[in-house]
């Protein structure tokens, strides 16, 4: 057999014609084989004009249609012209195509109006609500199936959380009580020491407790605690496809996950809220006791007569309805996190202010109704 011919390598050369240049192609031009450069044949020289001929040229593909695309756009940007007359009609055909086919960028205002802002925000918040519907509705039948079966609950799981989000945070949430209850006496003790009514400390301390303080505290500490690590839990399980294994293998995550969480929660939270009221209670007898030289007995007499079961069953009620919101949002705020490590740490501190958020918004209108109701 003859042997093949040997394949001759693409060639490019500059050959100064007065003022201009002239540049002889040939050779073979493939695109799978190194070619020269544009740019490196000229170097730093700026020719009055450049004109194109070719030279022993074999054969060729894109990899020529390209280095003349350089050179026309070089041309064009160092206002120098460029002669093709003597190349084929085909490819200053496709020379030109190419040059007709380039994307140019145009400068678009990306700014956003008033009105779009608007839109966009009501869009979004349009969307929040349905999801949470969603997930409230979906969590309104995962209750009514665990009414009906409750053996097929996982006990196991909640009273895990139980000890998680209950015994587990006795130390901070007696703690911040503790100073809640001795700032609340120190601030009533300096309106009401002007007045002489010293012994009026008890009944401040006591109803703010009760009614509001104990189980608003309670909340904020568990949304910053519960809530985040339920976020970062389910968020991670996102992540890592757990939940879709969950999905894949006929299992709700809202029964598997969520219920768990969202039942010790609401367990837990009036009794943490019970420790609440009475380790603030201590902190306005301490200060009552050594500020003001209040015994510790007519303290707690005096708040006998303003507190009732009315104000203890009040702050229950509100602590029950503050675990469900942020066993709710911790969960929801989870399965709604992004399949990353940054998206677990958005979900987290999203449950945290939707939390808080939701709980003041529901400590206001409880406020509303039980003034309606005079409780």
């Amino acid at each position: 057999m003859p042997a093949e011919p040997d394949v001759i390598a693409p060639q490019a050369q500059a050959l100064k014609a007065g003022d201009g240049v002239v540049v002889q192609i040939g050779g073979r031009w493939r695109v799978t084989e190194p070619h020269p450069s544009w740019r490196e044949l000229l170097g730093s020289e700026k020719p009055k004009s450049v004109k194109v001929v070719l030279k022993d040229l074999e054969r060729w593909d894109s990899a020529l249609l390209l280095f003349l695309f350089d050179a026309a756009r070089w041309c064009r940007a160092a206002s120098v012209p460029l002669d093709t007359s003597e190349l084929p009609e085909s490819l200053r055909s496709l020379l030109q195509q190419l040059a007709t086919a380039e994307v140019k960028e145009t400068a678009v205002d990306r700014r956003t109006g008033f009105v779009q802002a608007v839109g966009i925000a009501t869009v979004a918040v349009w969307r929040a609500v349905g999801e949470i519907s969603r997930f409230v509705g979906e969590i309104t039948i995962s209750a009514l199936h665990l009414l009906k079966f409750p053996r097929r609950f996982r006990w196991r799981d909640c009273l895990f959380e139980m000890q998680q989000c209950g015994a587990m945070a006795l130390p901070i949430v007696g703690l911040i009580s503790f100073l809640v209850g001795v700032t609340l006496a120190y601030t009533g003790a300096i309106i009401l020491r002007q007045y002489g009514g010293d012994i009026y400390v008890a009944d401040l301390v006591g109803l703010s407790m009760v009614r509001e303080m104990g189980a608003m505290m309670t909340a904020v500490v568990l949304a910053g605690r519960t809530g985040a690590a339920f976020a970062a839990q389910i968020g991670n399980m996102r992540a890592n496809e757990e939940v879709d294994a969950l999905e894949t293998l006929g299992f709700s995550p809202v029964d598997f996950l969520v219920m768990p969480r969202i039942v010790a929660l609401a367990l837990m939270m009036p009794l943490l809220a019970m420790y609440s009221n009475c380790l603030g209670i201590v902190g306005g007898m301490v200060i009552g006791q050594t500020v003001l030289q209040i015994p510790p007995s007519a303290y707690w007499v005096e708040m006998l007569t303003i507190v009732d079961l009315s104000d203890v069953s009040t702050g229950l009620i509100k602590a029950a309805s503050f675990g469900l919101i942020v066993g709710l949002c911790g969960c929801l705020r989870g399965l709604q996190a992004d399949r990353s490590a940054a998206g677990v740490g958005r979900a987290a501190t999203s449950a945290v202010v939707t939390a808080i958020l939701l709980i003041i918004v529901a400590d206001s209108i409880y406020a509303v109704v039980f003034n309606i109701l005079g409780l």
